[in-house]
C-alpha cells in the first residue's frame, strides 16, 4: 500500500539502510529507543499520525506498524517559528538547571567541555570567525538568563555582542591535561555570560587545542556533534576565504520552548497531555523509596561534593552477540537488557528489590530539533520490581513492559515530575534515583576540517552529578556484527572507593555473562565473585591458622605476673594494683568460690561498679573454674534478674551498695551472694596461691547477653580456647600491648570490654577503669593515668574529639574504632 511504501522508506532512512523489506524487524536491523523516537517523528511529519514506541516495539515491522495507522491519533502540532512574546521563558529543563545553578553553583554535572586536538596548518582568524559563525546561528549560544523577582527568562543577545575571540595560549604538553580541566571547571555567571566558551591553546607551531566548554543550559550530547560538525563546516568556507551557506534554521530553541507549553498544555486541564502523563507518573511511582541502598565505603554526607571518579567497563564480542540473543528473545532491545542485569546486581548487592534507574532520553521528538544547539534532553524514571526471585528472560520482560510504558509518557519533563511528586528534598542524593543508565547511540561526534589532522583530547573534570552512572555504547564490525560493549561507571568520591566500584564492574561483566550462558536461572544464583574473590573469602580469609599457646585463661595470666609482679595491671582513681597483687587477690577470690561449689561449667554472676574490685572478681572466677556472667549495676531490675535466672548462675559476686537493686534478681535466681566488701575479712582468709585446676579449653569463661533483635536478650556461650585464640590474634594485631595502657570505656556487659580487659592483663599492660564515661571524666583518666590507647565507638570517639580538640593529652597514641561505621573523615 502507499502507506507501507512510505513506511519502508522512513525505516531504511532512520537506519541508514539503502532499502528496507515489509517483514523486517526495525530492531533486528539495528534500530534502538532513540531511533525509535526519531522513525516516530518521522512518521508523524509524513503521514500526520500520532504512534508510540509501545507500539513499534509490539509491531516492528512495516507490515505489523502499518497496521496501527487505521485506528492512531492525529499527529500534533508541528514545530515551527513562533511570534516571541516580551519576555522569553524557561524550557522545563532550564528552569531546574537555573534553580541548581543558584543553589550549588555550577558542577561537571551542568558543564559540558570537549577539547580536540589539532594537527597541521591552523588558521586561527578562520577558527575565530567559524567561531561567531555559528553563534550567530544557534540562538541558545548568545543567550543570557536574566532575573525579575526571582523568575528568569531568556535573552538573546545580538550576535555582534557576544563574538567568540580566541587568542593562542601556549602550553607544555606535561601542562596540557591541568590547564584544560581548570579552564573546563570555571563557574559561569549565566544572567550575563553566554553559555560558549572557547579557549585555544598551543602546543607548537603545528599543534593546537581546542577547547570548547558548553553550559548544560544551553546543549546536551546531541548538541556537540551538531556544534563541532558546524564549526568544522564554517572554519572550512572562512580559510577558503568563502562565507559558510549552511542552510537557515527552521526553528530557534525559543521556539521549542514556545511549542513544548503548546503541544503539553496546562496542567489544570483535563485531558491535556501533560495532566495524562502526570497522573500515569503518580500512580506509576507511588511508593517509590527515597533512595537506593549501595554497597557504599563510606557514609552518605549531609551534603554531597559532587567530586567523583570512574572506570572503565568492557563487555567483549562474545558477550555482546549473547546479549543481543537474549533481547530478540523476548522481543526487547539491548538497552533493556543492560538494565536488567545492572538493576539485577544492585539488588544482589543490597538494593532491594524495588530499584529506580534514571536514563536520558535524547528529548528530540520532532525532526525539527535535529540540527539544533539546546538543552533537550529529558530523563526517564525506569522502575523495576526484582521481587521473587525472576531468572534474567523473566526479569528483562519485565523491564520491557515497565519501559515501554514510561516511553509512552516520555514528554513529562524530569524537573516537571520532580515538583509535582516532591520527593524528600535534599542537597545529599539525587531526587527519585541515584543511579543513572545511559545507553550512548548518538552519532559520534566528529570534527573534520579540511588541511587539520583532529583527534578529541580528554578533559577530566573529576565530577560526579550520581552516585553511580553507567555509560555505555556498542562497537560494531564493518558487517554490523557485534564488536563489543564499551563504557565506563562514573562514582561519586563521597560514597565509593574506585577499588569498590573496579569490583562491581567485573561482577556486573559476570552476571551478564552468566545470564547469557543461563538465562532461565534466578539472578540471585549467578555468579558474581571472580576466582581470585573466591579464593580469598574461601581459602585466604579462612587462613587463620596461628599458633595458640597452651593453658587456660588462668594459666596465661599466672605467666605474666610471674615475668613481671610489680608491674601495674589495673588503675582506678588513685588506687592501683600490680600484677603480683591482682594474682593473690583474685586467688583468695578464687579459693572462697570453690568453697562455695564454683567449678567448671558453673555460671557466677559478676555485678560490681569500675573499681579495682571488678577485675579481682573477673579474674577470681575465671581462677575458681567458673564462667563470669557480665551484670550492669545500670540495667534494669528486670533484666538483671531474667539474665541472672536464664544462666542460671549459682553464685553472684557483687558488693553490700548494690543488694537493694540486686533483691528481685537474687530472689528469683537463688544464688548465693559474695560481697567483696562485706565478706572482705573471710576471702583475705584464704590462700593467695590459685587453686590447683584443670581446665578443659572447652570449658566456659564468660557468658554474655546480646541486646536481643526481638526485645529478649539471648545468651552467649564463650569458651577458653575461643577467648585465647581470639587473645593470640589480637596480639598479632597489636604486638606492642605490653607497653599500653589501655582505658576500659564500655561497660564490661558489652563484648568489646573482653578484647581490652584481656589484651591487657594477658600481655602485661595497664588496665585504667575511668570512673564513669561522660567525656570531662575520660579526659580526666586519661591525664592522671597516661593513657595512650582506648578502644571506642566512632560516635563516642566524635563527642571525645569534640572535647578535648585543642588540650589533647600528649601521652594518647591509639585510638581503636570498632562496632560502627566510621565517618568519612
Amino acid at each position: 500500500t502507499p502507506q507501507e511504501e512510505i513506511l519502508c522508506g522512513l525505516f531504511a532512512e532512520v537506519l541508514g539502510l539503502g532499502r528496507v523489506g515489509i517483514d523486517d524487524n526495525f530492531f533486528e536491523l539495528g534500530g534502538h529507543s532513540l531511533l525509535a523516537t526519531r522513525l516516530i517523528s518521522r512518521m508523524r511529519a509524513s503521514l500526520d499520525v500520532e504512534v508510540s514506541i509501545r507500539a513499534l516495539f509490539e509491531a516492528p515491522t512495516v507490515a505489523g506498524l502499518a497496521q496501527h495507522l487505521g485506528h492512531a491519533q492525529a499527529g500534533r502540532a508541528a514545530l515551527r517559528a513562533y511570534a516571541r512574546p516580551a519576555e522569553i521563558p524557561l524550557s522545563y529543563a532550564q528552569r531546574r538547571l537555573w534553580f541548581l545553578h543558584r543553589l550549588e553553583g555550577d558542577s561537571a554535572g551542568y558543564i559540558i567541555p570537549v577539547a580536540v586536538r589539532l594537527a597541521g596548518e591552523l588558521d586561527v582568524g578562520a577558527l575565530e570567525r567559524a567561531l561567531c559563525d555559528v553563534v550567530e546561528r544557534h540562538e541558545s549560544l548568545r543567550t543570557v538568563f536574566a532575573e525579575r523577582d526571582g523568575v528568569a527568562r531568556q535573552e538573546i543577545r545580538d550576535a555582534r555582542a557576544v563574538r567568540p575571540s580566541l587568542a593562542v595560549v601556549g602550553v607544555r604538553e606535561e601542562e596540557l591535561a591541568g590547564v584544560l580541566a581548570t579552564a573546563a571547571g570555571a563557574e559561569f555567571a549565566l544572567d550575563r555570560e553566554p553559555p560558549l566558551r572557547a579557549h585555544l591553546y598551543g602546543l607548537s607551531a603545528r599543534e593546537h587545542v581546542l577547547l570548547l566548554v558548553l553550559h548544560h543550559i544551553a546543549g546536551d550530547g546531541w548538541s556537540l556533534g551538531v556544534l563541532l560538525r558546524d564549526v568544522a563546516r564554517c572554519y572550512g568556507a572562512r580559510r577558503a576565504g568563502q562565507a559558510p551557506g549552511l542552510a537557515p534554521l527552521a526553528v530557534q530553541y525559543a521556539d521549542y520552548t514556545l511549542w513544548q507549553q503548546e503541544v503539553l498544555g496546562s496542567e489544570s486541564a483535563e485531558g491535556s497531555a501533560i495532566s495524562r502523563q502526570l497522573l500515569f507518573w503518580r500512580e506509576h511511582l507511588e511508593g517509590l523509596p527515597e533512595q537506593i541502598e549501595l554497597p557504599s565505603d563510606r557514609a552518605r554526607p549531609a551534603v554531597a561534593s559532587h567530586r567523583g571518579g570512574s572506570v572503565g567497563l568492557l563487555l567483549d564480542g562474545e558477550l555482546h552477540a549473547g546479549l543481543l540473543r537474549l533481547a530478540r528473545s523476548g522481543g526487547a532491545s539491548l538497552f533493556m537488557v543492560l538494565q536488567a542485569g545492572l538493576v539485577g546486581l544492585l539488588s544482589r548487592l543490597g538494593g532491594g528489590s524495588d530499584i529506580a534507574l534514571g536514563s536520558p532520553i535524547a528529548g528530540r521528538t520532532d525532526s525539527a530539533l535535529d540540527d539544533l544547539v539546546g538543552f533537550f534532553v529529558n530523563t526517564l524514571v525506569l522502575r523495576t520490581d526484582v521481587s521473587g526471585a525472576p531468572s534474567m528472560r523473566e526479569l528483562v520482560g519485565r523491564v520491557r513492559t515497565g519501559n515501554l510504558l514510561a516511553y509512552s509518557h516520555q514528554e513529562v519533563p524530569f524537573e516537571r515530575l520532580v515538583e509535582v511528586l516532591n520527593p524528600a528534598r535534599s542537597l545529599a542524593r539525587h531526587p527519585l534515583f541515584q543511579v543513572m543508565l545511559a545507553f550512548q547511540n548518538n552519532a559520534p561526534a566528529r570534527f573534520e576540517v579540511p588541511g587539520l589532522a583532529a583527534r578529541f583530547e580528554p578533559v577530566a573534570v573529576g565530577r560526579a552529578k550520581f552516585d553511580l552512572s553507567v555509560s555505555v555504547s556498542e562497537r560494531r564490525g564493518e558487517d554490523g556484527a557485534p564488536g563489543g560493549i564499551v563504557g565506563e561507571i562514573e562514582y561519586a568520591a563521597d560514597l565509593f572507593e574506585r577499588g569498590t566500584v573496579e569490583g562491581l564492574a567485573g561482577r556486573l561483566v559476570r552476571l551478564l555473562a552468566g545470564a547469557v550462558a543461563h538465562p532461565d536461572c534466578p539472578i540471585g544464583r549467578l555468579e558474581l565473585l571472580g576466582a581470585e574473590e573466591r579464593e580469598s573469602i574461601l581459602a585466604g580469609w579462612n587462613a587463620t591458622g596461628r599458633e595458640v599457646l597452651p593453658g587456660s585463661l588462668p594459666c596465661l595470666f599466672a605467666a605474666q605476673a610471674g615475668k613481671r609482679p610489680d608491674a601495674t595491671a589495673v588503675v582506678f582513681e588513685r588506687g592501683r594494683l600490680s600484677y603480683g597483687e591482682l594474682d593473690r587477690r583474685s586467688s583468695q577470690l578464687a579459693h572462697h568460690l570453690r568453697g562455695l561449689g564454683v567449678g567448671p561449667e558453673t555460671v557466677v554472676g559478676l555485678c560490681l561498679e569500675r573499681s579495682l574490685e571488678l577485675i579481682v572478681g573477673l579474674l577470681g572466677i575465671l581462677k575458681a573454674g567458673g564462667a563470669y556472667l557480665p551484670l550492669d549495676p545500670q540495667y534494669p531490675a528486670g533484666r538483671l534478674a531474667f539474665m541472672l535466672g536464664d544462666a542460671r548462675a549459682r553464685v553472684l559476686v557483687t558488693q553490700e551498695a548494690l543488694l537493694d537493686r540486686l533483691a528481685l534478681a537474687t530472689a528469683s535466681a537463688r544464688a548465693a551472694v559474695v560481697r567483696l566488701d562485706a565478706d572482705a575479712a573471710a576471702i583475705a582468709a584464704q590462700p593467695t596461691r590459685a587453686p590447683l585446676l584443670a581446665l578443659d579449653p572447652h570449658h566456659p569463661a564468660y557468658v554474655i547477653y546480646t541486646s536481643g533483635s526481638t526485645g529478649m536478650p539471648k545468651g552467649v556461650v564463650v569458651e577458653h580456647a575461643s577467648l585465647a585464640a581470639s587473645n593470640t590474634a589480637r596480639h598479632a594485631f597489636y604486638p606492642d600491648m605490653a607497653h599500653q595502657r589501655s582505658l576500659l570505656l564500655s561497660s564490661i556487659a558489652f563484648d568489646s570490654s573482653v578484647a581490652l580487659i584481656f589484651g591487657s592483663i594477658l600481655h602485661g599492660g595497664t588496665l585504667a577503669l575511668p570512673s564513669d564515661i561522660a567525656a570531662d571524666a575520660i579526659e580526666s583518666a586519661i591525664r592522671l593515668h597516661d593513657v595512650n590507647c582506648f578502644l571506642t565507638v566512632p560516635s563516642l570517639h566524635r563527642i571525645l574529639l569534640d572535647q578535648v580538640r585543642d588540650r589533647a593529652p600528649k601521652s594518647l597514641e591509639t585510638i581503636i574504632l570498632a562496632g560502627e561505621l566510621c565517618p568519612p573523615e
